[in-house]
């Protein structure tokens, strides 16, 4: 059995087709179709076709099996399918496909809310020496909804102490940003790593901290704009106090 669904902008028109294949005793194949077709408004249409030609279809209205081919044929359709509660199994399939059609029109203006995969970038605080307390700082951008799980291992075996986790703050594309950190001594052969869990991912985002291996990287955008506007505070508040002492010479 399949389900085809039709454009929800128009008429959540459901389809529900059962296909038989058989070889009379001609030995010439044959395709029997079963449609149920139907639309939100409640109205059901069901019939049977024989070799793309319609045999029969149901009149719920008056309740009964209508055939559409001439009663003479040999052998009778309605000698064929005489004892197969045709109409009572039609209305049983009139109530799925309505239970169907409800379901869709629903999803239409309920639609699934749109998720941003997360980036991540791994970096440290401070430059690295080996012995020297320092901290790893994982962060993760461009993400929507605002939902993550963040993990960290050493040397493969999960770190549970030394672990902080930021508010997530907004990005003006409604997406958000989060970071997390791990307190750590670098010692050499050491591996770290920070792993994401997102519903937009198809699987965890890890990045991999080894100091043998690991190279200066762009800091991300925001600890840019952070250290730019700090840098130029500095340099206001330093013109002030010379501005200010020359005043008073």
């Amino acid at each position: 059995m399949s389900v085809c669904r039709s454009d929800m902008r128009r008429s959540a028109f459901i389809i529900l087709m059962l296909n038989f294949c058989f070889c009379a005793c001609s030995q010439i194949p044959h395709e029997l179709l079963y449609l149920v077709g139907c639309f939100v408004n409640g109205t059901v249409e069901i019939q049977f076709e024989f070799d793309a030609e319609e045999i029969l279809y149901m009149d719920f209205p008056r309740n009964e099996t209508v055939y559409t081919v001439p009663r003479f044929l040999d052998p009778d359709p309605s000698e064929i399918l005489f004892g197969l509660s045709t109409l009572r199994d039609a209305h049983k399939n009139k109530d799925v496909c309505l239970a169907f059609a409800a379901m869709f029109a629903h999803e239409k203006k309920n639609p699934p809310e749109e998720v941003d995969p997360p980036e991540s970038i791994l970096y440290t605080a401070e430059e690295v020496q080996l012995g020297v307390e320092n901290t790893l700082i994982c962060s993760v951008n461009h993400f929507y909804p605002p939902d993550i799980r963040v993990s960290w291992t050493k040397n493969d075996d999960l770190v549970s102490e030394g672990l902080s986790l930021s508010r997530y703050f907004p990005n003006n594309d409604h997406t958000f940003h989060q970071f997390s950190t791990l307190t750590f001594t670098p010692r050499e052969g050491d591996i770290y790593s920070c792993t994401v869990e997102h519903l937009a991912l198809d699987r965890p985002l890890t990045r991999i901290w080894d100091h043998e291996f690991t190279h200066p990287s762009p800091l991300p955008d925001i600890v840019l704009g952070v250290g730019l506007a700090l840098g130029l505070l500095g340099v206001i508040v330093g013109v002030f106090f010379i501005a200010k002492g020359h005043y008073r010479d």
